[in-house]
């Protein structure tokens, strides 16, 4: 038993490099087997079906739609500034106050000749016009008298019962009589509503309440307050300092709608458009977006940077945007339902007109012409040309040749 044994020993021992070589031959018909029956194992891309976004991305800065300039109407010593930059404040607070003391001297005047002058029209109501009402009456009685002698005089003189002298005293009479008439009707006018008197009174009460609206609006002026709801983006006055007219105090950035400003460049120009929708991040909170759409598309271009303006606005922005703030924007400029979606690194002879791709059919690369659609984000829509599941082969793989056998390693193709 040990003799044969050792003999077989022996002979493997013989021919061990016939046996080393037969184990070699075996080992390379395993591992270059399959390529040589099946052809070279390369990574490919599969073409799925799934909703595809066309988008352009840009980044810009956050603007309020306006800024308000806050200043003051009335020259005067600032006193107290209640507010901060970059503080918060509502319509009607507080923003700067003055030194109102000796605007408030010219109230308290303007209210004495408001007094004065509605008791001088009073005095014409209640004491003026019904004086010379009453003086009208006995005046009136009076003529009344002089009328009445003067015909009996006239009568007396034509029977010859009365002097030249005393006809001409009664005349006289009648004619003082009726010139004080007529002088207390003017006066009686003159003091009634629309008279010449009564309407210089009114005149001086409304005058004298016209110049204390005035001294109280300046006192007014006195205290600026925020015109509106808002964020105070800058400061320049201080306690102390001589606020004049016409000089910016503070700048208000409006609350309420927040407008995005970016940059497109000038070869997008044709894919955006008013009402498109949008996604929008600060570079300081990458990680939280929020919805805005185009409202506005220059339609005039920047040559130095070849590029448009697109205003996009943001309905509900968030707390902790702030003005002039850097953003990035997504803008959704066309969507595909349930599209066929090929990575777009398997298009080949695209700025050819002429696109195709290098599809794996029954084991062999192919040549087959495609559509494309909409291409972004590294990703294109095919429309004609491939189906659902089509597996293709990046064009940067140089080394497969059409006709050429591959096996397709698909497992680390994109979805849509």
């Amino acid at each position: 038993m040990n003799f044969g044994l050792n003999a077989l020993i022996k002979a493997l021992l013989f021919r061990r490099w016939y046996v080393l070589g037969a184990v070699a031959a075996l080992a390379a018909a395993i591992y270059y087997g399959p390529t040589l029956l099946l052809g070279p194992q390369v990574v490919a891309d599969v073409a799925v079906r799934g909703d595809f976004i066309q988008t352009i991305v840009a980044s810009g800065h956050i603007e309020a739609p306006f800024r308000v300039d806050i200043g003051t109407q009335v020259t005067g010593v600032v006193v107290n500034v209640p507010v901060k930059e970059g503080q918060i404040v509502k319509t009607g607070e507080p923003l700067i106050v003055l030194d109102g003391r000796e605007i408030q001297a010219t109230v308290v005047q303007a209210e004495g000749v408001v007094s004065q002058n509605e008791a001088r029209l009073r005095q014409i109501q209640t004491v003026t016009l019904p004086s010379a009402e009453q003086t009208l009456k006995e005046m009136q009685a009076t003529l009344l008298n002089a009328q009445s002698l003067s015909g009996r005089v006239m009568r007396l003189k034509s029977s010859g019962f009365a002097t030249q002298a005393a006809l001409d005293d009664a005349t006289k009479a009648l004619n003082i009589a009726q010139s004080q008439v007529r002088s207390a009707e003017l006066q009686v006018a003159s003091n009634r509503p629309g008279g010449s008197d009564y309407v210089i009174a009114q005149t001086q009460v409304d005058q004298a309440h016209a110049a204390l609206a005035t001294a109280k609006s300046r006192l007014d002026y006195t205290t600026v307050v925020a015109p509106r709801d808002g964020t105070l983006i800058s400061r320049a006055v201080e306690i102390g300092s001589v606020a004049q007219p016409g000089k910016v105090l503070m700048t208000l950035s409006p609350a309420g709608e927040t407008q995005i400003v970016v940059q497109i460049d000038e070869k997008s120009l044709g894919l955006v458009a008013v009402g498109q929708a949008a996604l929008v991040s600060a570079d300081a909170y990458s990680k939280q977006t929020f919805p805005a759409k185009v409202i506005f598309v220059n339609p005039a271009i920047d040559l130095q940077r070849a590029a448009v303006e697109v205003k996009l606005q943001a309905p509900d922005p968030p707390s902790y945007l702030r003005q002039d703030m850097t953003v990035s924007v997504d803008i959704e400029v066309a969507r595909r339902p349930k599209a066929l979606v090929l990575p777009s690194g398997s298009l080949r002879d695209v700025a050819g007109g002429k696109p195709w791709v290098l599809a794996v059919v029954a084991g062999r690369a192919t040549k087959q012409s495609v559509q494309v659609g909409i291409v972004s984000a590294g990703k294109a829509e095919i429309i004609a040309g491939l189906e659902a599941g089509a597996i293709t082969i990046p064009a940067n793989n140089a080394v497969i040749k059409e006709g050429q056998r591959v096996r397709a390693n698909v497992a680390k193709a994109a979805a849509p």
